[in-house]
């Protein structure tokens, strides 16, 4: 392998994923600044926020999946020259986004009846609605603002995505103290304010894209403000068929740490504290090998719009390679720091005990989730999105999960071990899935270097192109 490529493919892996990855550290602490300050109200408004949480997250995380289909067809088309194409490819987007943000939004509006099977109290669950309205408010902005991220990715440009990230996250803060106390004029609303305060923040990141794509002279070969396009059906469909499976499989990972939670729950406090503490501390982690991922993604799909097959599987093959050398490092630091990182969130013996232990089992699957989170990028930008999806779910649901609550809730090959069985399994579920998604990709990477000189016109989303 030549020195001078791979040092110049990891200096654009980085570039690229650096920004990613400060984006997606933006979003997660806008959340955690909401937990926290509505914290500072009540246990009421602190739990209606944690609860709201735990629905808005899942729907949120499959709308962002479904809309990462413009990211592979723009890196395509990139990839290829085809400038004129990517702007009513992101007109066809931004429909498919005004759609799903608006279903989005009328789900959570009437989450009623999920919270009525969850045997919440009346009390709570009036606060948690309220909450859930006033944030659903900015889902579609925040649908459209993710079109416009996925085009900038797609381009190569994460820059945009970091900086109004990090912009919505300042002003989300000072939103959430005003609507939650009450200044500055405004109604004391409590947990409300915040859901009101993260609408906003939405809304204002969407503005911020919206102004820098419009402007800033790297877009405008793409024509997006050109003119205007109705939506097309077929050219919606094929997004569709494209990005849907990529926000199943997103959310067939997150949900399994769920249902986790959940079979943890039963157990008792310093268990289910225990799990907390673990997943908070491995879901920080996980940021780093998610935007490497997300970067190979926009890499191999650019390299598989030029037709260069062989360097798509070589930035593969760099991406995984960079997530085994970050695995290494994360791994050791949680081993060797884990009695101190647990003693950060508690000062309880019992939860101390309980989180080291589990810690020690989340630095054994840095390694598989490493692999796995950049293999499923690589193949994201293969498009070949169905069989990531299909391969998750065996792993995590078919695999992961029943061993896990065999170790951990039954007997069967010895006395239950408990969150320590789960974790178990999932660490079973991650090496399956970093097997099946590896192998998977070895196969389509070696295809497209067989086609490589028969004709082929991957252009992503359109069977017909759009006149631009």
């Amino acid at each position: 392998m030549n020195a001078g490529r791979l040092r110049s493919e990891l200096r654009a892996l980085i570039a690229l994923a650096t920004p990613i990855m400060i984006a997606q550290l933006a979003g997660t602490a806008m959340g955690f600044a909401d937990t926290l300050m509505a914290g500072q109200v009540g246990a009421k408004d602190l739990a209606a926020v944690a609860l709201g949480n735990s629905l808005w997250l899942p729907v949120f995380l499959l709308m962002n999946g479904t809309l990462l289909a413009t990211t592979l067809s723009v890196a395509r088309y990139f990839g290829k020259n085809h400038s004129e194409r990517i702007g009513p490819l992101v007109r066809q987007a931004a429909w498919l986004g005004i759609v799903i943000g608006s279903l989005c939004t009328a789900l959570l509006w009437n989450a009623q009846p999920i919270l009525h099977l969850m045997q919440i109290e009346d009390s709570l669950s009036a606060l948690t609605i309220a909450y859930l309205r006033a944030l659903a408010c900015g889902f579609p902005a925040m649908a459209l603002y993710q079109v416009l991220r996925c085009l900038s990715d797609g381009l190569g440009h994460s820059r945009p995505g970091m900086v109004t990230g990090i912009c919505g996250l300042l002003l989300n803060i000072p939103l959430n103290y005003c609507l939650i106390h009450g200044k500055l004029g405004l109604p004391a609303m409590g947990a409300v304010g915040c859901g009101w305060a993260t609408a906003w923040a939405m809304l204002f990141m969407l503005g911020g894209m919206l102004f820098w794509v419009r402007y800033a002279d790297y877009y405008r070969p793409c024509r997006l403000f050109q003119r205007f396009d109705w939506p097309s059906w077929p050219h919606l469909g094929r997004l569709l068929s494209i990005g849907l499976p990529i926000g199943v499989a997103i959310l067939a990972e997150v949900s399994v740490f769920s249902v986790i939670a959940l079979l943890v729950a039963g157990l008792g406090e310093a268990p289910v504290a225990g799990h907390q503490v673990t997943l908070s501390v491995t879901s920080v982690v996980f940021m780093i090998p998610l935007s490497l991922g997300m970067a190979v993604t926009v890499r191999v799909g650019q390299a598989l719009g030029r037709q260069a097959p062989g360097d798509a599987l070589f930035i593969a093959k760099v991406g995984m390679g960079t997530a085994l050398c970050y695995a290494g490092v994360s791994a050791s630091c949680i081993a060797l720091l884990s009695e101190r990182i647990a003693s950060l969130y508690t000062s309880d013996p019992q939860i101390i005990a309980v989180a080291s232990g589990l810690l020690l089992l989340a630095a054994l699957f840095q390694f598989s989730d490493g692999l796995q989170i950049t293999a499923a990028g690589a193949l994201r930008g293969y498009q070949d999105t169905r069989m990531i999806m299909l391969l998750t779910l065996i792993a995590y649901w078919g695999i992961g999960l029943p061993i896990g609550a065999i170790l951990g809730l039954t007997d069967w090959f010895g006395p239950a071990s408990g969150p320590y069985g789960l974790w178990q399994g999932l660490i079973v579920g991650l090496s399956c899935a970093a097997l099946l998604l590896g192998m998977r990709l070895s196969h389509r990477a070696r295809r497209e270097i067989l086609l490589r000189n028969e004709p082929q016109d991957n252009a992503a989303i359109n069977p017909a192109p759009l006149r631009s």
